[in-house]
């Protein structure tokens, strides 16, 4: 999602703009993981990956770190075909978000997180281990449009 607030072409920009500056204004408190970190960390062009990782300072976006819970809840998540092994990252966003016990997800990821057999088996083992299920989504779905949009 970060990547989205850089990428004026990307779709969904203007809701991720204003998502975050939702976020600035109090109305959500952001989390991200050391997993995002790392993705970010290998992000090729200096700039880019310079300006990304600002972002998370700038908009007091809080780092959470994955715990031997999170590992095992993502490894579930692997294991029962939800989500491949070899996007096991995947899993973990949704998992350390899970064991946080945060609402909502956003990701633009539409081929391992923000899909319907993602949310629909999540929520289904998250809730059989003892968690409650997660949101996940884009920012439009979620930040306020006016009449006018």
């Amino acid at each position: 999602m970060i990547n989205h607030f850089f990428d004026t072409n990307r779709e969904g920009h203007p809701d991720t703009v204003k998502l975050f500056k939702e976020m600035q204004a109090g109305k959500y408190e952001a989390y991200t993981s050391t997993y995002v970190i790392d993705e970010l960390e290998r992000t090729k062009d200096d700039k880019k990956r310079f300006n990304m990782l600002a972002l998370i300072g700038e908009y007091n976006i809080e780092i959470i770190s994955a715990n031997d819970e999170a590992v095992r809840l993502a490894d579930i998540y692997v294991s029962e075909g939800v989500i491949p092994a070899s996007k096991r990252y995947d899993g973990l966003h949704i998992s350390i978000a899970t064991i946080n016990e945060l609402d909502c997800i956003f990701s633009f990821n539409f081929k391992h997180i923000n899909r319907l057999k993602t949310k629909t088996f999540t929520a289904l083992i998250n809730v059989k281990e003892g968690y409650k299920p997660i949101t996940i989504a884009t920012p439009g779905e979620v930040v306020e449009h006016g009449d006018d949009e």
